[in-house]
């Protein structure tokens, strides 16, 4: 076994993984401020934004949120729900879905496959629910890197949205 390549063990999430997720929301604000990208989350650490905690607290206790760990640390999460944030202008589509609503990890574990090996159980879960369809959207600025982690990690693009002046994009994955 190649010990350079870390266990990461998926398990499910509760209320109290809400401070760890809101430390990754915060670390991934200050990662992306100190590459230059300002625009995507913004400059404010998630944990002071106006509504952050109570949207984390949301997120692990009214969604279905699963915690990768690595060394029995929390190292990264997805929330999965049935269709996307009413706040964002996506529609529902037209068929039962799960829709990636969050996704973190621990940027000092960046390049690590948390992030793939969390969207993969994403999938997993979905085809377990019975549902065929997996969608996320994510910020499309700064070159698309972003999108081009999701098509890596087998979504396609569907649609692309703009939320105010913010660049989105959605994108979708079939499992079943």
């Amino acid at each position: 076994m190649d010990d350079s390549v870390p266990r990461i063990r998926i398990r499910p999430g509760g209320p109290a993984d809400a401070p760890a997720v809101l430390d990754m929301l915060d670390g991934a604000v200050a990662w992306m401020n100190s590459r230059g990208n300002t625009e995507q989350w913004g400059t404010t650490p998630y944990s002071r934004k106006p509504g952050g905690v109570e949207r984390v607290r949301r997120y692990t206790t009214d969604n279905m949120p699963f915690v990768a760990e690595v060394d029995g640390v929390p190292a990264g999460a997805v929330v999965l729900d049935t269709g996307p944030s009413p706040q964002m202008p996506i529609a529902p589509a037209a068929e039962p879905e799960r829709y990636v609503r969050l996704l973190v990890s621990d940027r000092r574990l960046a390049g690590q496959g948390i992030g793939a090996a969390l969207l993969e159980h994403a999938a997993e879960q979905t085809r377990q629910a019975g549902v065929s369809l997996l969608r996320v959207d994510c910020w499309a600025g700064g070159g698309g890197g972003l999108v081009a982690f999701y098509e890596r990690c087998g979504f396609t693009r569907a649609e692309s949205f703009l939320s105010g002046s913010w660049p989105g994009q959605v994108l979708d994955r079939r499992v079943g």
